[in-house]
């Protein structure tokens, strides 16, 4: 078990990082991406729940297991002497009672937030019902109270990510619900699917609260989102494909030319054996 007393200071520090300079979570996978994202200097670690479940063999979507999940979450918590904050899709359940044990055991496995979504991945009914998420959003709330780590609960709604509607009534929607999702406890918002600079800085404007933004090649640079008053900018399952863009062109080298240009740059063997020690 995490010691409860370091975990409510970092829990504290975490919230802070919403306040003030941009908060920058270039989101990892496993122990080994932590550890290089750490030791490049930024002061919050986030998972990326596609990446996990890729690395582990699922498609992204909640089809690997709450178990699964959190063992990792929990070692990447273990390995860092950060925050960390997990993506636990839509908290691995459809009823409040889900969303409290996933809040209750991401808190046991040591990390101090947590995102929560909206998306169902059923074209039909492409968003939670509103009222549904909002008490699963309390019930999250009211775990973390009760545990006494107040998790930093960063509620996303995919209405832009998923195109649901039409375009111009994405707005408004997206702002309902964001702004039920702040009143309800949530520290912050995250708004997926926004590369437009003025819809970013009118989301913002309009929330009012901290703002996550997911970015990545066609999204404005960081210095452009913190003046739109961007609160958290994270790149989602990007850098695992990255590193997976990588190893599919070191694989395409070796096997057409049978050289190995794609390995330089990397780390060396030691240095990561140092890192991991």
């Amino acid at each position: 078990m995490p010691d409860i007393t370091m975990q409510k200071e970092r829990a504290h520090t975490f919230r802070a990082m919403h306040r003030g300079h941009i908060l920058l979570l270039p989101n990892v996978w496993d122990v080994a991406s932590a550890r290089i994202v750490e030791q490049a200097g930024f002061g919050a670690i986030a998972t990326t729940s596609a990446g996990v479940a890729f690395s582990l063999g699922y498609p992204d979507g909640q089809r690997i297991s709450r178990e699964e999940m959190l063992a990792r979450v929990a070692r990447i918590a273990k390995a860092v002497n950060v925050p960390v904050t997990a993506d636990v899709e839509a908290g691995y359940g459809d009823r409040p009672e889900d969303a409290a044990r996933t809040a209750r055991e991401v808190i046991e496995a040591g990390a101090v937030g947590m995102n929560l979504e909206d998306g169902t991945d059923d074209p039909a009914h492409p968003l939670v019902e509103l009222p549904l998420q909002l008490e699963k959003i309390r019930a999250v709330r009211e775990a973390a109270l009760k545990s006494g780590v107040l998790l930093v609960l960063n509620a996303r709604t995919d209405v832009y990510l998923a195109q649901v509607g039409a375009p111009e009534t994405r707005h408004d929607e997206a702002l309902r619900r964001v702004l039920a999702f702040r009143d309800a406890g949530a520290d912050c918002v995250f708004v997926p699917g926004l590369k437009d600079p003025e819809t970013i800085g009118r989301i913002v404007r309009d929330v009012k609260c901290p703002v996550n933004i997911l970015a990545g090649p066609g999204s404005p640079p960081v210095p452009e989102l913190e003046k739109l008053g961007v609160a958290r900018v994270s790149l989602g399952s990007g850098p695992m494909r990255a590193t997976l863009g990588l190893l599919k062109r070191l694989a395409e080298e070796l096997r057409t030319s049978g050289t190995y240009s794609a390995i330089e740059g990397a780390p060396s063997h030691a240095d990561i054996n140092r890192l991991m020690s």
